[in-house]
């Protein structure tokens, strides 16, 4: 059961990766009325966030994956 509690947390990285970029060029499509400039930006904004905080979701998970580590070694 130990090993399932860091694969939905991965799963839920994953899920944040997909909203915040979909909803960024979704934003991007609603606001410039399908003009493609408002789309990229966007777009960008969207991969901005999800790269942010899908590294402060893992992070965790890699500090305690190396503390893990440290004490089996």
């Amino acid at each position: 059961m130990d090993k399932l509690v860091p694969a939905f947390q991965l799963l839920g990285i994953g899920f944040y990766v997909v909203v915040c970029i979909a909803g960024g060029a979704g934003l991007g499509w609603w606001l410039g009325g399908k003009k493609p400039v408002f789309i990229i930006i966007g777009l960008v904004i969207g991969l901005i966030l999800a790269f942010y905080g899908a590294y402060r979701m893992i992070r965790p998970l890699i500090d305690s994956n190396n503390k893990q580590d440290k004490g089996n070694g």
